[in-house]
């Protein structure tokens, strides 16, 4: 059986999970991690007995044995520059949503892993979602017919709604729709967004990073179909990280209806109140096995890099997503619809936005 040497940048709440999973992993030769906080990386050292633990990520770029990187920091804007460093390093890079920031960081990741011939994804795990999978393979199969709408509806309670928001100062599309934005998209390849009209609505977030509570995005497809996603992340406290998904698919010749709600996993004790386990986007380890999207993943692309295979995102379709959320937020802002491919006029005024922010 062959095996690698894999590394873990940020082993934060996912970057954790994607360490647990791969130190389980008969692929895995050593695993190696990196994380900025001591106590943090004393603890996930002994979890997963890594071969090594640094708080310097230049560590983990100079270890010529390391093959397979996974890019798991943040906040936000710490992706591109090590990610580029790992590609260019000749490192297979897995890197967590979003690509990048900015259009030109996106374009240099996806330049530098081409001319190195390395492999490079974004964690999108909702494709490794059972119910999101069926989906595309019902589309797929023409057993819908011809699309003609897609809704989603997720949203997010508010203490994991603060947790991301507070980190960066992203929107609800950006952060959360992403997800789904990358799966509708995926579903129905090969139409390609064409329109953009998005609305937001304030709430508990503003205070925190000025982001709307929930955004609704509409996107026009060039065959057609209207797509709605809406994203929220202002839910009562309750179980930890909860996500609530609703999803609508209809065709032609038939309509598929995905309930993501979890109400089908319900635990109710004295000490801690009504709990739905399993709940969250990336799911949780549960005791032996993996219960959820993000392990699965985590494996598949450890695979790809083995067996020598496509990664399930490319990462051109990231750029993509981050160009349909990047127009969600500037059709909110000014209130109207935003065309795609985004025109010059449209990213002038999204490069005056981010220096205004």
């Amino acid at each position: 059986m062959k095996q690698v040497e894999v590394a873990v940048i940020g082993t934060g709440w996912i970057g954790g999970m994607r360490a647990e999973t791969l130190s389980r992993s008969a692929l895995v030769d050593k695993l190696h991690i990196c994380e900025i906080r001591p106590e943090r990386l004393a603890e996930m050292k002994k979890l997963t007995r890594a071969a090594t633990a640094t708080l310097d990520y230049q560590d983990v770029i100079s270890n010529p044995n390391i093959s397979i990187v996974y890019v798991c920091t943040a906040p936000e804007p710490t992706h591109f520059p090590i990610a580029r460093d790992c590609l260019k390093a000749g490192k297979h890079v897995l890197l967590e949503k979003p690509i990048s920031l900015d259009f030109w960081e996106a374009d240099e990741l996806i330049t530098i892993a081409k001319r190195n011939g390395v492999k490079f994804t974004i964690g999108y795990s909702q494709r490794f979602n059972a119910k999101i999978a069926y989906a595309k393979k019902q589309i797929a199969e023409g057993k819908l017919g011809d699309i003609v709408s897609v809704m989603v509806s997720r949203h997010l309670s508010r203490s994991l709604g603060a947790k991301i928001a507070g980190r960066t100062k992203l929107s609800p599309a950006a952060m959360e729709s992403t997800h789904d934005l990358d799966f509708v998209l995926w579903m129905l390849e090969p139409a390609k967004p064409v329109r953009v009209y998005s609305q937001g609505a304030y709430g508990v977030m503003k205070p925190l990073n000025g982001s709307y509570d929930c955004m609704w995005n509409t996107i026009t497809m060039d065959n057609g179909a209207v797509v709605v996603v809406g994203g929220g992340w202002n839910l009562p406290p309750g179980y930890p990280n909860y996500s609530s998904t609703w999803i609508e698919i209809t065709g032609t010749a038939g309509a598929l209806i995905l309930d993501g709600t979890y109400r089908d996993n319900w635990l109710n004790t004295v000490e801690g109140g009504t709990r739905y386990p399993m709940s969250t986007m990336p799911g949780e380890q549960v005791d032996h096995m993996y219960a959820g999207q993000l392990g699965p993943e985590t494996i598949h692309f450890l695979e790809c890099c083995l067996l020598d295979r496509p990664v399930m995102v490319q990462p051109v379709h990231a750029r993509l997503v981050m160009e349909t959320y990047t127009a969600a937020d500037l059709s909110a802002e000014r209130n109207e619809p935003v065309d795609m491919p985004l025109n010059n006029e449209a990213l002038a005024r999204i490069a005056e936005w981010d220096r205004r922010r």
